[in-house]
């Protein structure tokens, strides 16, 4: 994490001190809290008593404001707040002399307390209401967040009243499976990619079961029922497209491949060529002499089992990185397998029973995804051996007994067949949605939005730096994953600002990458790092402000703040 910067710097003369303070960001940051009311809403979620110096709002909103401009830890808070001007993070400095890691520490457990799921709508609503944002489309996923430490009473306890998230073992989708974790569900709108909606779950909670109360949340932020709804294939159960359908919502999920449609698709296709429609044709995203990017479409003559639509998709770049992804797997699991036998045939083998064998057989199929394509043997080779019936030096007469030894080794050939049959179907996937009225080429472009939501996932883990978390009250941590929320909601909104008055105006790109590098799809991380220096000077004689200085903006910054609707005067 980046160390804040003083916030104030001397030069003495002639009785004149000038003083330098940062601004960095945060005046564009306070424009769009500001606009969204976002204090206003936490004081009336999250009250505070008179006995506060500082309310739990003002304490929470500079904590906000830290994981957007700085991420520093809580401890360091103060240190933060004097790095800047004053009253840039909403309160004096005078206020933050109170705001020790104690005092936010107790805020987050009022936010804890609170409603946080009508604190969420609230604001989602008023970014509806404030910034257009439309609620005619929403995209849902998950992620986890590991923990490093024991975490032995986050079982899942009652925290005044209110039901703490487990912090356990589960299905790491980090690949973590030796480190506890929290699952963190997030559903975003597709307009402008803004965070709508947020739980917090124990960390062995399946997917599965978490959208029937997500969708109902959704319901109440929209306000109808009709919305389309975006999920991976854990939304592909009975029990909760039935439950969208009933209500008069739609939905468009991937279908999982133990369905047994799938199978027969993937059947039929061996010797059957669908009458696919090209939906989009475009160059290569990665290599600019690299194969062409294609997408087909074609809609299943048979419904599903639910009688549900059916939209196969073929990604002609898709195919090409399956089929390289398998041969790659089957070369890695040959080559453990290589060192297997190594081991087996080595005098100090440990290995030396079948079903420690077998074990290691199967974890490394496992491993690398190739049990269908790889068919391991474990074979038995004898050895013999002559030793002396008797010690001593041998002789014309030894006697000498004949001793058999067994060796394990493996054998493994290649199925060309499962290859071949596999093939013909990469790169293709089955969508499903209850929604007859979308086309195929709709329900594709619905479903091409859900990477999105891992770009947020992406860039609260590696931006915000969520991880790892200090914190050991799971109650608290609760409430700083909420904040971190708010935070990705409000830089969205900068971001959706900032591209939509880009198109208004008819600029394809602005130089705002480092070099004055084009960017066409700016983010608000590029935004922030473009105002990060932003400093301002005052000139003092006697304690008295003689003159200022304000900040003199370049033709970029004044042409961003400019589309983004914030008065160059802010900073």
């Amino acid at each position: 994490m980046a160390r804040s910067q003083a916030s104030t710097s001397t030069a003495k003369g002639a009785g004149f001190t000038l003083h330098t303070e940062r601004l960095g960001p945060l005046p564009l940051i306070n424009h769009f809290i500001e606009r969204l009311g976002l204090h206003d809403t936490l004081s009336r979620h999250v009250a505070s008593d008179a006995r506060c110096a500082v309310s739990h709002a003002s304490a929470l909103g500079v904590l906000l404001r830290s994981i957007i401009v700085e991420r520093e830890p809580i401890y360091r808070q103060q240190e933060t707040v004097h790095g800047f001007a004053d009253g840039m993070f909403g309160i004096s400095a005078r206020e933050m002399a109170h705001l020790g890691d104690d005092r936010l520490g107790r805020a987050l457990d009022r936010l804890f307390d609170a409603d946080r799921a009508a604190l969420l709508t609230e604001l989602v609503l008023a970014a509806g209401q404030r910034f257009g944002v439309r609620f005619d489309e929403f995209h849902n996923d998950s992620t986890s967040i590991s923990f490093c430490g024991s975490y032995r009473g986050a079982g899942g306890r009652q925290i005044r009243g209110r039901s703490a998230p487990a912090i356990t073992y589960g299905r790491s989708k980090a690949h973590r499976p030796d480190l506890k974790q929290l699952l963190f569900i997030l559903t975003m709108s597709a307009d402008g990619n803004v965070p709508v909606a947020f739980r917090c779950c124990d960390g062995n909670t399946s997917d599965s079961v978490t959208h029937i109360e997500t969708w109902n949340t959704l319901r109440a932020v929209a306000g109808r029922s009709d919305f389309l709804y975006v999920a991976d294939s854990k939304l592909c159960s009975r029990e909760n497209m039935d439950h969208i359908d009933r209500a008069g919502g739609r939905f468009v999920t991937v279908m999982p491949r133990n369905r047994l449609e799938d199978a027969q698709f993937r059947e039929a296709i061996q010797t059957w060529t669908p009458g696919w429609t090209l939906v989009w044709d475009r160059p290569n995203p990665r290599y600019s002499d690299g194969p062409r990017d294609r997408w087909y479409v074609y809609r299943a003559q048979l419904p599903s089992m639910e009688a549900w639509s059916i939209v196969w998709v073929w990604s002609t770049l898709l195919t090409l990185r399956q089929h390289a992804r398998r041969l790659r797997n089957i070369a890695a699991a040959v080559e453990d397998f290589e060192q297997l036998r190594q081991r087996l045939a080595s005098s100090k083998a440990r290995l030396r029973g079948a079903p420690e064998i077998d074990l290691q057989i199967k974890l490394t199929l496992d491993k690398h995804h190739v049990g269908r394509y790889l068919k391991v043997r474990r074979i038995v080779r004898e050895e013999h051996v002559f030793k002396q019936a008797r010690r001593g030096r041998p002789g014309p007469n030894t006697a000498y007994r004949k001793v058999t030894k067994r060796r394990f080794d493996l054998q493994w050939d290649l199925d060309d067949d499962a290859i071949a049959y596999d093939r013909r179907s990469d790169g293709m996937y089955p969508l499903m949605t209850n929604d007859r009225t979308l086309s195929d080429a709709q329900v594709l472009e619905a479903h091409k939005g859900q990477p999105m939501i891992e770009k947020r996932f992406e860039q609260i883990k590696t931006v915000h730096e969520i991880a790892p978390v200090f914190l050991k009250d799971e109650g608290r941590i609760e409430a700083l994953f909420t904040l971190y929320v708010i935070a990705l909601l409000i830089q969205a909104l900068v971001e959706r600002e900032l591209r939509q008055a880009m198109a208004r105006e008819g600029i394809d790109e602005l130089p705002i990458y480092p070099e004055q590098r084009q960017c066409a799809h700016p983010t608000t991380e590029q935004v922030l790092r473009l105002f990060s220096l932003a400093q301002r000077h005052q000139l003092r004689q006697h304690g008295h402000t003689v003159q200022r200085f304000d900040l003199a903006l370049t033709d970029l910054q004044r042409q961003v703040l400019g589309l983004l609707g914030v008065p160059a005067c802010a900073f």
